[in-house]
């Protein structure tokens, strides 16, 4: 929902707080976790609409990261409704696909109730006389919000998604161009229309050579400043990715690529900035080399 690893734990803190307080008023609870995923749903839409308010913008464009060994899915159990699909590898598998970095872009284009709406009924398989409950609307208005999202979603969803075994070898020849400097390899491995997020820039980058060349200089200047990075290959969101790290093994910034149909990469995302950085680990100090996306705001 918030696409911000701080924000959702202080939202389920303040949860728990409130079911805290209504119980010690002596007010009874016939289902805590149905109150839970109420109060929990209700305050991120609450923040949603806070944040298109005041028109936030950052830096960076790409939520936090959830980052784990290469080849692993995100490890993360749905806390489904009715029907628990915990143990079910396909729910595991719907699970990493709804915390792509893709995916959760694609959600920033839903309003607060669609996507509430859509993630409990999509994601965790929520029944819409709840959902309805839940985003305080009625059932048939809540029906609408999931088909409007999901007609939204499915337009600009792939129709094809490689196998992890190819998005894998595609992303290791991708880190070892990159790592050896190597142009051609790195233009030969990135769509016609590939783009590049984040890094500092203030607008996405679009082109195969443009992409190429802006991260092997990313790279250089790197190794110049820090005499030397190393990038250790890592799932992030489910998807193939890297930790870029200096000579003392600390974060400079977290890259992650999405394969496209043709099996080529269709878009880099690469996060540098801090505030998105701090849960995996101790930073880099990049200095003037960070930019504006590596200073405290």
């Amino acid at each position: 929902m918030l696409d911000s690893v701080s924000e959702a734990e202080d939202i389920v803190q303040e949860a728990f707080i409130r079911l805290h307080h209504t119980l010690r008023d002596g007010e009874r609870i016939e289902a805590p976790r149905a109150y839970l995923a109420t109060v929990v749903t209700r305050l991120c839409i609450d923040h949603l609409r806070s944040a298109r308010a005041r028109r936030e913008t950052y830096v960076e464009a790409p939520p936090e990261l959830l980052v784990g060994e290469a080849g692993a899915a995100v490890a993360l159990v749905p806390a489904s409704g009715p029907a628990d699909g915990g143990g079910d590898p396909a729910s595991h598998a719907e699970m990493a696909d709804s915390l792509s970095l893709a995916f959760l872009v694609l959600l920033e284009t839903l309003t607060p109730e669609q996507r509430a709406a859509f993630l409990l009924r999509e994601v965790f398989d929520y029944p819409y006389d709840q959902i309805a409950a839940i985003v305080a609307t009625s059932e048939e208005n809540a029906r609408q919000l999931v088909a409007r999202a999901r007609r939204h979603v499915e337009r600009r969803r792939p129709r094809f998604e490689p196998s992890r075994e190819q998005r894998e070898r595609l992303a290791r020849r991708f880190f070892a161009a990159a790592q050896d400097g190597d142009l051609g390899a790195l233009e030969e491995l990135l769509a016609h229309d590939v783009t590049l997020h984040g890094g500092g820039l203030a607008q996405p980058l679009t082109g195969r050579v443009r992409v190429a060349r802006t991260l092997l200089a990313a790279v250089r200047r790197a190794t110049t400043h820090l005499g030397g990075v190393s990038l250790r290959e890592v799932s992030v969101n489910g998807q193939p990715g890297a930790m870029v790290l200096d000579r003392s093994e600390r974060l400079i910034g977290v890259v992650a690529l999405d394969i496209a149909e043709s099996g080529q990469i269709q878009t880099v995302t690469s996060v540098i900035n801090p505030d998105k950085l701090r849960h995996l680990g101790p930073l880099a100090d990049l200095g003037p080399l960070g930019g504006r996306g590596r200073r405290s705001r």
